[in-house]
Formats: C-alpha cells, sequence, structure tokens
C-alpha cells in the first residue's frame, strides 16, 4: 500500500533509493482511479522501490516546492532528486517502467 507522508517526512522518505510519488487531492476524480493502481504497484515493486502518496491540499508547501500545478503529479525520484515525472491518470505498465527507468 502507498504510504501517506507529511512534508517532515518527506526528505528522509526520497532521500534513497527509487520512490515514486503521487502528488494528489481527495477530492480529485483521477486521483481516486489512480489510488488502487498505486496500492497494487507499491506491492509488486515492494524491496526495489517505494510508493508514497502527498495530499496537496495539507501539504500545500511541498507542492509549490516540486511546482505541482495539476493533480495527480507522479514523480519518481531516485536519491533525492526527480528523474522523470507525468501527469494524469496513468496505467501501471506506465508507472512500472517510470519505476524500472530509475533503478
Amino acid at each position: 500500500m502507498a504510504k501517506i507522508v507529511t512534508t517532515n517526512e518527506f526528505d528522509a522518505a526520497v532521500a534513497s533509493g527509487v520512490v515514486l510519488v503521487d502528488f494528489y487531492a481527495d477530492w480529485c476524480g483521477p486521483c481516486k482511479m489512480l489510488a488502487p493502481v498505486l496500492d497494487e504497484l507499491a506491492a509488486d515493486v515492494s524491496g526495489k522501490a517505494t510508493v508514497i502518496k502527498v495530499n496537496v491540499d495539507t501539504e500545500s508547501e511541498l507542492a509549490q516546492k516540486y511546482q505541482v500545478s495539476s493533480i495527480p503529479a507522479l514523480k519518481v525520484f531516485k536519491d533525492g532528486v526527480v528523474v522523470e515525472e507525468t501527469l494524469g491518470f496513468q496505467p501501471k505498465a506506465n508507472l512500472e517502467a517510470m519505476i524500472n527507468n530509475a533503478l
């Protein structure tokens, strides 16, 4: 399952390894559609990558820092640096490919 992180936890969560971050909001339709895909993906990549979620409504400073203007915004971090990003609902295969490219 994708873990929801706060601003205080974020830097440590993306500091090492490959991490897919979903910037979302509870009211966002495409975000709701993406949630079960991310939970399934998190289970599939467990051990090689991590999937986390950031609520842009409660963590607006973090959303601004990473220039999130549309959601869902998906960013792949490798050792604390964004290496790939995409917007909107994505099929699981696309997200898996993004993670694999970063491994």
